[in-house]
C-alpha cells in the first residue's frame, strides 16, 4: 500500500499547472507592458522636470543665467563629451556655459561649461519619445535659459515638452511639461479631455 503523505504530482496534473501559468501569463502580458511603458513615460517626465527646476532654483541662488539643455549622446546609459543640443533628447545638463561636447566634464565652478547637474537616459528609455517646442509652438532650441529672477529668457528655448511612448498607442500615458513665462513648471496629461480633471492641459 503506497504512503499517501509521499505521493507527488502526476503528470496530467503538472500539465495542467504548466497550462494554467501560461494562460494567466498571455492574459496579463499586455497589461504589464504598458504599466512598464507607463512607468518609463513618467520616469522620464520627472526627470525632465527635475532638471528644468534644478535650473531655475540654480539661476536664482547665483543671481545669473542658468541653461538647461536637453542633449543627445551615442551611448545613452553614459553622459560623455559626445552630447549635442537636440529638441528631443531624454538626456539633460544644467550648466552656465553651453555643454555640447562638454557633457562628460565634472561639476565646476570654474572649469567650462560649468556643470550644475547632468542626467543621462539611460538604456531602459529607449521606448519614450521626448519632444521640446518653443512658446510659439515651433520647435525648440533644446535649450531653457534661466536669468537672476526664475524666468525665461528668449522666444525659442523649451516651453512645452511631449513625453510619450514611441509607439503612441492609445494604451500609453502621455504626458506633457509647459515652462511658464515666469520659470515655474507644470505636469499635465494631453490625454485627459474632461476639463474639470486636474491632470488636464
Amino acid at each position: 500500500m503506497r504512503d499517501p503523505l509521499r505521493r507527488g504530482l502526476t503528470l496530467i496534473e503538472l500539465m495542467v499547472t504548466v497550462s494554467l501559468l501560461v494562460l494567466l501569463a498571455s492574459a496579463l502580458e499586455p497589461s504589464i507592458s504598458t504599466w512598464l511603458a507607463n512607468t518609463q513615460i513618467r520616469s522620464v517626465a520627472s526627470s525632465l522636470q527635475a532638471g528644468l527646476q534644478r535650473a531655475r532654483s540654480e539661476a536664482v541662488r547665483r543671481n545669473e543665467r542658468v541653461r538647461f539643455t536637453l542633449v543627445s549622446l551615442d551611448n545613452s546609459a553614459v553622459m560623455d563629451d559626445s552630447c549635442a543640443p537636440v529638441a528631443s533628447g531624454v538626456s539633460w545638463v544644467v550648466s552656465l556655459d553651453d555643454p555640447t561636447g562638454l557633457c562628460g566634464a565634472d561639476s565646476s565652478d570654474t572649469a567650462s561649461p560649468r556643470i550644475v547637474e547632468k542626467r543621462a537616459g539611460g538604456v531602459g528609455r529607449k521606448t519614450v519619445a521626448v519632444s521640446s517646442s518653443n512658446a510659439a509652438g515651433g520647435a525648440s532650441s533644446g535649450v531653457a535659459v534661466f536669468n537672476g529672477f526664475g524666468r525665461l529668457v528668449g522666444t525659442d528655448g523649451i516651453a512645452v515638452v511631449e513625453i510619450d511612448n514611441i509607439t503612441a498607442g492609445s494604451d500609453y500615458r502621455a504626458l506633457r511639461i509647459v515652462v511658464g513665462a515666469g520659470g515655474t513648471t507644470s505636469l499635465c496629461e494631453p490625454k485627459v479631455t474632461d476639463t474639470s480633471d486636474p491632470r488636464h492641459c
